[in-house]
């Protein structure tokens, strides 16, 4: 990773995010389709969770990308989340940047779809753009998410259904209430994944946003910074904790205070201070 590193930072890197069924693998697919036949080379990482009991994962994205996989100008990297919330595990901002070294103009980061802890997209992306879907109930869940904060673009996919203006309007009244510190004013885009509908508008939009970046410099750089920054103290904490527990005992003691901690015998507070002090 250190000898990639140099090598990163010309590709354009597209976070989708949304609720679970709000068409992500879709609109991911023939997102992908468009910049193909721009002739441009595309890398896909799909994220999907993994079960917090087995730590196994589905992995079924691909499932819905069989047909675009064949294409020698697209890779498809489909990741568990390995227990990471957020939306991203910790291993595909380095499978990002392995792809950006590579050659790949576009990389499409699609993650989860979790909702309400997806908010680590926008420290891997430089542009994130968030799907939703009209009917989806509650809307002020949107609000609560903090999915508002993160979108630079948002997508009405299956734009075809009942109350997409309804949708769009409440969409409007919120990002009017939400000022950025950039000043950038986020789209709607309405599209119809499953007919191609829309895709050209979306693909337009990103654009917009990658300029936008281009041009104001300043913006450009904090979001930038802010990623280095928030990337410095994952590795920080993974490397502290994995040394930490690579010490000798140090195993055996987290088992016997499990154990205790089980049976009720102490507590997780005292416990950590143990280990620390040990």
């Amino acid at each position: 990773m250190k000898a990639i590193f140099p090598r990163t930072g010309k590709a354009q890197i597209i976070g989708i995010t949304g609720a679970p069924g709000a068409g992500k693998s879709s609109l991911v697919d023939k997102l992908a389709y468009f910049y193909r036949d721009a002739g441009e080379k595309i890398g896909i990482v799909c994220v999907d969770p993994s079960s917090p009991f087995s730590g196994g994962a589905i992995l079924g994205d691909r499932i819905r990308m069989a047909t675009l996989g064949l294409d020698k100008n697209v890779f498809i990297r489909s990741m568990a989340t390995r227990g990471n919330l957020g939306g991203l595990s910790r291993a595909t901002v380095d499978a990002v940047s392995i792809l950006d070294a590579a050659g790949y103009g576009k990389v499409i980061i699609e993650t989860v779809g979790v909702g309400q802890d997806e908010v680590e997209i926008v420290k891997t992306a430089d542009v994130s753009v968030v799907v939703l879907v009209p009917g989806m109930g509650d809307d002020i869940q949107a609000i609560k998410a903090g999915i508002m904060e993160i979108g630079d673009v948002f997508v009405i996919n299956k734009a075809d259904r009942e109350g997409v203006l309804r949708t769009q309007k409440e969409l409007e009244a919120l990002l009017a209430l939400a000022h950025r510190p950039d000043m950038w004013n986020p789209p709607i885009v309405r599209t119809i994944a499953t007919e191609s509908k829309g895709i050209d508008d979306l693909a337009k939009a990103i654009a917009n946003y990658g300029e936008f970046l281009v041009n104001s410099g300043e913006v450009g750089l904090n979001r930038r910074k802010s990623i280095a920054r928030w990337r410095l103290t994952e590795l920080l904490q993974e490397r502290l904790l994995s040394d930490f527990l690579s010490k000798d005992g140090t195993r055996d003691r987290m088992e016997e205070f499990a154990g205790e901690i089980a049976e009720k015998k102490s507590d997780p507070y005292t416990a950590i201070e143990t280990l620390l002090e040990f």
